[in-house]
C-alpha cells in the first residue's frame, strides 16, 4: 500500500466514527429481543426508541414513531415503490413521476412499475442536474400517484428544491417521496418543512454501520410492508431488531445533527480549495453539478482526453481513493446515467471523477491530491487518441460552459 492514503469517496460510504464504534462496543451485551416483555427485552426496546428519536431529530420529524428501521436505503426505496404497486394497481390514480438522475434502486423500481403497466415519467434535468420544472408542471395532473425526487444527487451533488416540488405535487393530491440518503447529515433536512410523505435514509453515509437504514412515513400516508412476518416496526418491517445497528444509527444521527453547521463549513471550504487548485493546475476541465445548490462535500470533474477508470487507478496507485460515479454502478461499462442526463457525451462522461470529501479530510489531503492529479491527467492525455481541446470544442458547441480552459 502507498505510504500516503487519502480517502475522497465519502459518498460511496463513510468510516465508522470512533464514538459510534465505542457505543456499539459498550452495548454489545444489549442482546435482548426488543419484542420480548422481560427486562432484557425492555432494555433493548428502550435503546432502540432512543435511537429512533435521534434519527427523527436529524430529519426534523416531530413524531419519532413515523421512522421505521430497515436494512438500508435500497430497502426503504423499494418499500415505497412496492406500496405504490399494491395501492395503485386497481385505481385510476397510478401515474409515477421521478427523474432521470435517481439512484439505480429508484430507477429500477420505477421501471418495474412501468413494466407492470403503470404510467411512469422520468423527468429531464438541466445541465446542472436540477429538475426541469416546466416539464414537471406539464406532467402533473390528478392521476399522479407518486412523485419521487432525490434530495441531493450522489454523483454531482446537485440539491433539488424538494419543498417546491412537494408543494406542486400536493396541489394535485399526489404522494411525495425523496431519497435523502446523500443529503442527511450534510445539509439541513426537514420532513415538516419540505412536506414530503416518505423520506429515505442510510446509516453508512453518516459514519455509522452498514446494514441499517430508515424510512420516514408521514401519518396517514399509505405504507405496505416489503418484508412480511411479525409485528416489528408496527407491522411495516418484519424481522428481529438489529439492536447493534440501530443503536449505532442513533448515535451517528445524534452526532451528525449536532455537528451539521461545523461539518458544512469545513468540507465546503476544502471543496472550494480542491476545486480552485484543479482549475488552476489542470487545463480544459469541466465542473459538473450546480454551482451553488450543491452538497458541500461533492466535486464532480470531467477531464476531456483522459479516461475515468485510468484516472481512478492512477490515483489509487498514489494512495488516493475516488470514484468515477456511483459506487452502485461500479463495474458497469456504460457511462454515468447522471452525466448523460445533464448533457455530457459518452466520452466526456467516461472521463469524469467524483471527489467526495468528508469529516476526516484535511488541507494536506487536498494539497496532496492537487499535486498528484495534474501529471496523471497530462500523461493520460498524451496517450489519448482524441485531444482534450477537441472535446472541449464539442462542449462549447453544445452550449455548456467548460471551466479552466487555457
Amino acid at each position: 500500500m502507498n505510504a500516503r492514503y487519502v480517502y475522497m469517496d465519502y459518498n460511496a460510504t463513510t468510516p465508522l466514527r470512533p464514538e459510534v464504534r465505542d457505543l456499539m462496543v459498550r452495548t454489545l451485551d444489549v442482546y435482548g429481543n426488543a419484542s420480548s416483555m422481560h427486562e432484557l427485552g425492555r432494555v433493548a426496546r428502550a435503546e432502540i426508541e432512543e435511537a429512533r428519536a435521534h434519527v427523527a431529530a436529524l430529519i426534523g420529524a416531530q413524531n419519532p414513531s413515523r421512522v421505521y428501521f430497515t436494512s438500508g436505503g435500497s430497502e426503504s426505496n423499494n418499500t415505497v415503490f412496492n406500496t405504490m404497486f399494491l395501492i395503485g394497481r386497481n385505481q385510476k390514480r397510478r401515474k409515477i413521476i421521478t427523474t432521470s438522475i435517481e439512484h439505480p434502486c429508484v430507477l429500477n423500481s420505477a421501471a418495474h412499475l412501468r413494466d407492470e403497466g403503470f404510467p411512469v415519467v422520468f423527468l429531464p434535468v438541466d445541465r446542472d442536474g436540477r429538475v426541469d420544472m416546466d416539464a414537471y408542471c406539464a406532467e402533473l395532473s390528478p392521476d399522479v400517484l407518486l412523485v419521487s425526487v432525490m434530495a441531493a444527487n450522489n454523483e454531482i451533488g446537485t440539491i433539488e428544491d424538494i419543498k417546491t416540488i412537494a408543494k406542486l405535487a400536493k396541489e394535485q393530491g399526489a404522494l411525495v417521496h425523496t431519497d435523502a440518503t446523500q443529503a442527511a447529515g450534510k445539509i439541513p433536512v426537514s420532513v415538516e418543512d419540505w412536506g414530503v410523505d416518505y423520506l429515505t435514509l442510510s446509516c453508512h453515509k453518516i459514519y455509522g454501520p452498514k446494514g441499517i437504514g430508515a424510512l420516514y412515513v408521514r401519518e396517514r400516508a399509505p405504507i405496505e410492508p416489503l418484508i412480511r412476518g411479525g409485528h416489528q416496526e408496527d407491522g411495516v418491517r418484519a424481522g428481529t431488531y438489529n439492536n447493534l445497528g440501530i443503536m449505532g444509527f442513533g448515535e451517528a444521527a445524534r452526532l451528525a445533527r449536532a455537528e451539521l453547521a461545523e461539518y458544512g463549513q469545513n468540507v465546503s471550504r476544502l471543496r472550494a480549495m480542491l476545486r480552485g487548485l484543479i482549475l488552476e493546475r489542470v487545463p480544459n476541465v469541466r465542473i459538473n453539478g450546480h454551482p451553488t445548490e450543491v452538497l458541500p462535500n461533492t466535486l464532480n470533474v470531467s477531464f476531456p482526453g483522459a479516461e475515468g477508470e485510468s484516472i481512478l487507478l492512477s490515483l489509487d496507485l498514489e494512495g488516493i481513493e475516488v470514484s468515477t460515479g456511483s459506487a452502485c454502478a461500479s463495474g458497469s461499462l456504460d457511462p454515468s446515467h447522471v452525466l448523460m442526463a445533464i448533457g455530457l457525451g459518452p466520452e466526456l462522461a467516461h472521463g469524469s471523477i467524483r471527489f467526495s470529501l468528508g469529516k476526516y479530510t484535511t488541507e494536506d489531503d487536498v494539497r496532496y491530491v492537487a499535486d498528484k492529479l495534474p501529471p496523471i491527467i497530462a500523461r493520460l492525455r498524451r496517450m489519448s487518441t482524441v485531444p482534450a481541446e477537441e472535446i472541449i470544442g464539442e462542449i462549447r458547441t453544445e452550449g455548456a460552459h467548460p471551466e479552466g480552459a487555457k
